[in-house]
């Protein structure tokens, strides 16, 4: 099967073109350039390079978050477009999941740690089981104090907030694996279209975790 697969949690997005166990293409820029203007042109791009064509698509992944609360709705967004237009299935796929499946195998648990708003972290914890990372947690949005004093063993952290974590037991993987793949995104959410998990395009809403500033305000507005 073949998959696009677009990731816009955080600053660092990206789009890739994932087919069986290969990843066909991949496209990361991480720098102060919205989503909106760089998602399309960086899916033209890469499959332009890889020779696919819309027809040779059989579904979309996406990741839904917690992340960035714009980025998610560009994603989201651009992949219920995309979706609708092709006729094709589309895959959802939490970033926190995601982030944890870039190391497989590890040998302790692995905590994905994200930068949320007003000085909070999203994470959850998980453990490979011998065939996937299994999670331990809920998806979770709390203080990075919080979060340490969860961590009872050694721990790697991955994610653009793993370095806020200040316990003894935190482990910060290299920089250059702690940011999410949209690859990763792409080869899970091939595993959840091939099990028939399947999101249609009305359905697809982001992973939040925790309301949005906007739904604070008309939550407010009501009261």
């Amino acid at each position: 099967m073949r998959v696009l697969a677009i990731e816009t949690s955080t600053l660092a997005g990206g789009v890739a073109l994932v087919e069986g166990e290969r990843t066909v293409a991949e496209y990361t820029l991480d720098i102060r350039i919205t989503h909106s203007e760089r998602l399309m042109p960086a899916i033209d791009q890469v499959m332009r390079d890889s020779g696919w064509r819309p027809a040779d698509l059989g579904g979309l992944a996406v990741a839904i978050g917690p992340g960035s609360f714009t980025g998610l709705r560009i994603g989201v967004s651009a992949v219920k477009g995309l979706a609708l237009a092709l006729s094709l299935p589309i895959a959802a796929v939490p970033t926190l999941d995601a982030l944890a499946a870039g190391l497989p195998e590890a040998a302790g648990p692995v905590c994905p740690v994200m930068a949320a708003r007003r000085d909070e972290v999203y994470a959850s914890l998980y453990r490979w089981d011998g065939l996937a990372m299994r999670r331990d947690w809920d998806y979770l949005a709390l203080s990075p104090g919080q979060l340490a004093d969860r961590l009872r063993e050694p721990t790697t952290l991955v994610g653009d907030a793993a370095m806020a974590i200040a316990s003894p037991f935190a482990r910060p993987a290299p920089a250059w694996r702690r940011l999410p793949s949209a690859a990763i995104v792409g080869h899970l959410g091939q595993a959840r279209l091939r099990a028939g998990e399947v999101a249609s395009a009305a359905a697809l809403v982001p992973l939040y975790v925790k309301p949005s500033q906007a739904e604070l305000k008309r939550a407010a507005a009501v009261a």
